[in-house]
This record gives structure tokens, C-alpha cells and sequence, in this order.
């Protein structure tokens, strides 16, 4: 029985922090801190070849936006470090323990060229045999092992793997999940460069750091013979597998870029709430029951049980994401909103046009926000959304303040007098402005939609805005009347 859990993240820096990625590190971080264990992050960097710069920021940027914070891993030094892989390495564990498999019969070097591998493959191919390594220099001699040498003097290693017999992995997810042995090649566990591959080094560090549940994606789980025997050479006490469920694109196959962003920092950069993105997240794989879907981070510390997680894919559904944003952006105070806003609308490039100045009065802001806040998926859609508030440069054009049953004529004399209304209004609150407003309605004859609709535009340059008497009373007399003025004198 395990008494006390240690789960790790251990992503590749190899490029932007993949959704589904961030969505193992989140199913770790709850089970940890839901069961009162630790959460370990460890950089796996021994693919030099595929390493991306600036990707381990990127990842770490990532777990901070979400609120994931781990008790041990970069900037976080604890008793069972380094953890970066690249940093153990140097330290000689891989080597040390590479020269123990091959010492006790467990591993072999193979001195195999590229080119003899090529040729083993498309043979393989050609006779419609499983691809996979014919354990050329499984049983060499020590003579004929010396004479490789002296051509291949940078051999790799590989693990010897059963050649018959089934391998049966226990799944919390999956439950039993059986592997013929003689599917399985001999797999290189030390590279010629003396880096180890992902399936020595996360074994040796999972046992040196006392991990106790290794939780990561379904792709995964094909390796897991493999490391169910490294585990048996060395001795070790296998953790508990959790393997999660795959993260498809809404045409059923796997997410990729083709689907569109599959970065965590792009939706943060694109202005989603990482409160929103956590939720999201977490139900990608995991439900409580059948119907809630708003789940708090505190909900979802409550409630998160490895017996929860799905074994059937997740889909990836924006719209569904957009949905949870809006939810929670809804569920925002206006000042706190406001605050979160700043930045979009103060962007040089994307943010209020240049002649905004800056800083943008914090007050008006978070009266504008409670009009906007309804229509509002994204942060980053407040630029736009917003400006008409901020700038009196509008530009539309002039067709939009005629409205259905109106000719050009009708919709000045509209505007003519709505300003005139404008002008002598003594009560500038939204319920005044309608009460004035309604009253020009029957004056006129007008219907209240066309009435309504030519002030709409005419003040916002806008078809669809916030409800019209609370974005009079928001912009102001001064700027609803200088907006008035020059729809009467429209041409």
C-alpha cells in the first residue's frame, strides 16, 4: 500500500507546452494535492537533437499561468535533484547504471552502423515482417565484440527483452493490458552520444526520486513492457501506471496543428482565464458525474480521483473552450476584470488605437466592462470590442443609421431628434434616458427599433452593441451629442 504519493511531470523541451501535455501535468498536480502527496517536475532534455530553445521556460510559463506549483523540479531544489536529465547525466547515474544492466547480462552493446539498420528495415518491410531490431550483437564474443569495436568505437546499448512469453501491465485506467513478447525488439537504452533514451532515464529517475504514480498519455503505454522489464533488472518497486486518455481533434483524430493552436501559451496570449483553461482541462479525460461542468479549482481538489479518469478519448472542442471562458469571464467582478483587460488594451500593436491615451482610466474602464462582459469570449477581443468607447474617430458607414422602413431624410431627422432629447436631457441615468427616450418614440411615430437602431449606430458606429441606454449614460452627454450631431449632418 502506497502511504505516501509522489507524481512527476516530466515533459521534453522540444517545443511550445502542448495542450495535452499541460493536461498530464494538471492530472498529476490534483492528484498530489488532493491525495496531500508531492508534485515533482523534471526536465527530460536527452534529446539533444530535438531540443528547442527557450521550450523549458515556455513549459514552466505555462504551469505558473495555470497555477500548477510543484514542491521539487526547476528553481524548486529538493533532496532527490538535479531535475533536469541533462544535469543527472553529467553526473554519471545513466552511465552507472547502463554499465550495471550490461554487467549483470541485462544489456549488450551494439556496434550496428546506420546503414546496416536501413538495410534491416527494408527488409523487413519487404518480407511484410514487424519492424524492429534482429539482435545482430545480442551473443557476440568477446573477440568479435573487440574487432566492432575497433570500427564502431561509440557503440549504443540496448536492453535484452524476452523473446517469447506475454508481459501483462496493470493499468489503474486500462486494468489488465497484455504484450507478446516477441513483438518487442531490444531497445537502445544509452545513445552513442552517452545520452540515455526516454526509457532508461525516466526508470532510473522515477525509482531515485521515489515516484509512486506515473501518470502520462495513452501513447505511452506501448513502452510500458519495456519498462516493467528494466524495472525487473534492477530490483526496483514498479509505481502505479495511469495511463490518460488520448486528446483527439474534433474529426477524431489526434489533436495536431492542423486542428489549430495546440499551444497552452497561445491561449493564454489570446486572452482565455487560466481559471477557465484549468476547467477545461480537467474535464478532457475526467468528469465528476454526468452533468457538472463548472468545476472550481477547489471543486476539483475535492473531488479528483484516479478512479474518475475516462479510459475513451477526450475531444477538443474550442467552442467548448470559449464557452468556459465566457462563463468565467462572466463570473468576474468588473474591477478585477478590468484589471485582467489592461494589458490587451494597452498593446502598442494590437491593443486601443495609438491616440487612446495611456494609461486608460481605470474607472471608466470598469464602468464599461458590466456592458461588454455578456458579449466578451475572449480577453484579447476587448481592443476591438471596446474602442468606440475610448475613441471618437468613428467610422462606418452612413447606410447602417437607415433602418428598415426608413429613407436617408428620415434617418437624420432621427438623429436631429434624438439630439435635441440629448441636449435637454436633465436626467442622464440610464433609466432617465430611456423614460426621454421611449417618450420621442410615441412624439414621432417612429418604431422604437428604428429610432433606437439609428442613435445605436450613430453613437457606436455599430449595428450590435451593449444595451443602448447604458452606453449612453457610460459614454456621457459630451460624447453622445458631438456623435448626434454628426449623424444630422450626414450626407
Amino acid at each position: 500500500m502506497i502511504n505516501h504519493v509522489r507524481v512527476r511531470y516530466a515533459p521534453s523541451p522540444t517545443g511550445e507546452p502542448h495542450l495535452g501535455n499541460i493536461r498530464s501535468a494538471l492530472f498529476n498536480w490534483l492528484y498530489a494535492r488532493a491525495s496531500g502527496g508531492q508534485f515533482i517536475v523534471r526536465i527530460e532534455d536527452t534529446d539533444r537533437a530535438r531540443l528547442v530553445e527557450g521550450a523549458q521556460d515556455s513549459i514552466l510559463d505555462a504551469l505558473r499561468w495555470l497555477g500548477l506549483d510543484w514542491d521539487e523540479g526547476p528553481g524548486m531544489e529538493g533532496e532527490y535533484g538535479p531535475y533536469i536529465q541533462s544535469e543527472r547525466q553529467a553526473l554519471g547515474i545513466y552511465q552507472e547504471h547502463t554499465d550495471w544492466l550490461i554487467e549483470n547480462d541485462f544489456a549488450y552493446q551494439c556496434y550496428c552502423s546506420p546503414e546496416r539498420l536501413a538495410a534491416m528495415r527494408q527488409a523487413q518491410q519487404a518480407a511484410s515482417k514487424s519492424p524492429g531490431y534482429d539482435r545482430h550483437c545480442r551473443d557476440l564474443t568477446e573477440k568479435e565484440r573487440a574487432e566492432f569495436l575497433k570500427q564502431s568505437p561509440s557503440p549504443v546499448v540496448r536492453f535484452k527483452m524476452p523473446t517469447d512469453g506475454d508481459i501483462v501491465i496493470d493499468d489503474v485506467v486500462r486494468g489488465e493490458v497484455k504484450f507478446d513478447s516477441a513483438l518487442l525488439d531490444d531497445f537502445v537504452i544509452l545513445k552513442s552520444d552517452s545520452f540515455p533514451t526516454y526509457h532508461l532515464a525516466n526508470v532510473v529517475d522515477d525509482h531515485l526520486m521515489k515516484i509512486t504514480h506515473v501518470m502520462r498519455a495513452e501513447e505511452w503505454l506501448p513502452s510500458a513492457p519495456r519498462h516493467k522489464k528494466l524495472y525487473e533488472a534492477f530490483g526496483f518497486a514498479m509505481p502505479e501506471l495511469v495511463h490518460l486518455p488520448i486528446i483527439l481533434g474534433p474529426d477524431r483524430s489526434k489533436l495536431s496543428k492542423r486542428h489549430g493552436a495546440t499551444s497552452v501559451i497561445y491561449y493564454r496570449d489570446q486572452g482565455y482565464l487560466s481559471s477557465a483553461m484549468l476547467n477545461f482541462l480537467a474535464m478532457m479525460g475526467w468528469s465528476l458525474d454526468d452533468s457538472s461542468e463548472i468545476l472550481s479549482r477547489e471543486q476539483l481538489l475535492t473531488y479528483f480521483t484516479l478512479e474518475r479518469i475516462h479510459a475513451s478519448p477526450a475531444v477538443f472542442d474550442k467552442d467548448k473552450l470559449e464557452w468556459y471562458n465566457g462563463m468565467y469571464i462572466r463570473d468576474m467582478d468588473p474591477k478585477t476584470l478590468s484589471e485582467q483587460l489592461i494589458p490587451y488594451l494597452e498593446a502598442d500593436v494590437t491593443g486601443l488605437p495609438a491616440s487612446v491615451a495611456r494609461p486608460i482610466d481605470r474607472e471608466y474602464l470598469t464602468a464599461i466592462v458590466p456592458l461588454e462582459r455578456e458579449r466578451l469570449k475572449r480577453l484579447s477581443e476587448a481592443p476591438e470590442m471596446f474602442e468606440f468607447f475610448f475613441t471618437d474617430d468613428l467610422e462606418y458607414d452612413q447606410a447602417l443609421l437607415i433602418q428598415k422602413g426608413m429613407d436617408a431624410d428620415g434617418a437624420r431627422a432621427a438623429a436631429e431628434q434624438a439630439l435635441a432629447v440629448a441636449e435637454a436631457a436633465s436626467d442622464w441615468s440610464t433609466d432617465g434616458l430611456e423614460v426621454a427616450y421611449r417618450a420621442l418614440v410615441e412624439e414621432t411615430g417612429l418604431k422604437a427599433g428604428q429610432l433606437f437602431g439609428t442613435i445605436r449606430t450613430a453613437i457606436s458606429g455599430r449595428t450590435a452593441t451593449p444595451p443602448l441606454f447604458d452606453m449612453m449614460s457610460v459614454l456621457g452627454r459630451e460624447r453622445v451629442i458631438a456623435r448626434l450631431q454628426a449623424a444630422a449632418r450626414a450626407r
